[in-house]
């Protein structure tokens, strides 16, 4: 009896866990009830979409934006810093690559010290700036762009659904997006992996969800690095 006793409650709590992943919405592709538990952390709990394949964190337990901004103010990426410059020509140098000189872009997430644009602006390339926190102008999103990037971005935004949307009707045609961001490998390799650490990263990407966002868009996708993606607008 008490052996019976302990399963009927173990599968309780096993419906109850399962209707409560279901009911969890992905930001991404908005899939309702398609989403399972990735990994469960200590502070923090992770899902992934089984439509797109994206792995995020439970929405509450997000940081609150004070303590967001917090976390943001502490990154010290300086123009002179010839580590981060290296670490931006990842994404610059195959982004470049075929730009006419003049076409313009747009730096999205550029964070309190636009690095990545001055380079883009010193190769003759100008670049207009948005950031929620640091450059929040909304009518850079009035425009239409040659090239648009994302650097270190895509794994903060609370919506990526809607932001991703927004920034590839922003783009012209034949244009380009570049985005870089850790990927996801596998369950394993999640459980230990540090860039889930930093309690602003909320979304984290894999090859498979940015070629399902490619099919979703019509774009060609291009993997320059393990870490930087390009989307080609046809």
């Amino acid at each position: 009896m008490k052996f019976q006793k302990f399963e009927i409650i173990n599968n309780i709590k096993h419906q109850s866990e399962k209707m409560n992943i279901q009911q969890i919405k992905c930001p991404l592709c908005k899939a309702a009830k398609k989403t399972t538990l990735f990994h469960r952390g200590k502070r923090r709990n992770y899902f992934q979409c089984l439509r797109c394949s994206l792995v995020f964190v439970d929405p509450d337990q997000f940081l609150s934006k004070k303590d967001e901004k917090a976390e943001y103010d502490l990154h010290l990426n300086l123009p002179d810093d010839t580590g981060y410059q290296n670490f931006l020509k990842r994404i610059i140098v195959p982004m470049q690559k075929g730009l006419e000189k003049g076409s313009s872009g747009l730096d999205f997430g550029s964070g309190p010290g636009p690095v990545l644009s001055e380079i883009f602006k010193k190769a003759g390339f100008p670049m207009a700036l948005y950031d929620r926190f640091y450059a929040p102008d909304l009518k850079v999103f009035e425009k239409q762009y040659d090239f648009i990037t994302a650097t270190e971005v895509v794994e903060h935004l609370h919506d990526p659904g809607k932001e991703l949307d927004r920034l590839w009707t922003c783009l012209k045609p034949g244009g380009r997006l570049g985005i870089m961001t850790k990927l996801v490998m596998d369950k394993k390799a999640f459980a230990s992996w540090h860039y889930k650490r930093d309690l602003t990263h909320v979304c984290f990407f894999s090859k498979t969800t940015f070629k399902w966002l490619a099919e979703l868009f019509r774009a060609e996708i291009t993997f320059a690095e393990n870490d930087a993606i390009i989307f080609y607008k046809i």
